[in-house]
């Protein structure tokens, strides 16, 4: 297989990742197609590729992972309600 197939297969997953429903597939998706890019990176030995990619797969599966962490709602005392008539 050339490194060419390698390319055009991570462009078709980055392609295919914006029709993920949920944020965590595309995460997911488009952190296998850096993967795929990193690897397209290696074959054609350009170091700029692959570090990037790396980066962005780490990214990417590492926060599709990644528990949402819980928005803190303020304490009671601090809202302020309407004020009645």
């Amino acid at each position: 297989m050339s490194a060419d197939w390698i390319g055009w297969l991570a462009t078709v997953l980055f392609a295919v990742s914006y029709f993920c429903r949920t944020p965590a597939m595309l995460r997911r998706v488009q952190g296998v197609g850096a993967l795929t890019w990193m690897t397209y990176g290696a074959l054609i030995h350009s170091l700029p590729v692959v570090v990037a990619n790396i980066i962005v797969a780490t990214v990417a599966l590492w926060s599709s992972f990644a528990r949402p962490q819980k928005v803190a709602s303020p304490p009671e005392s601090t809202l302020q309600s309407a004020p009645r008539e």
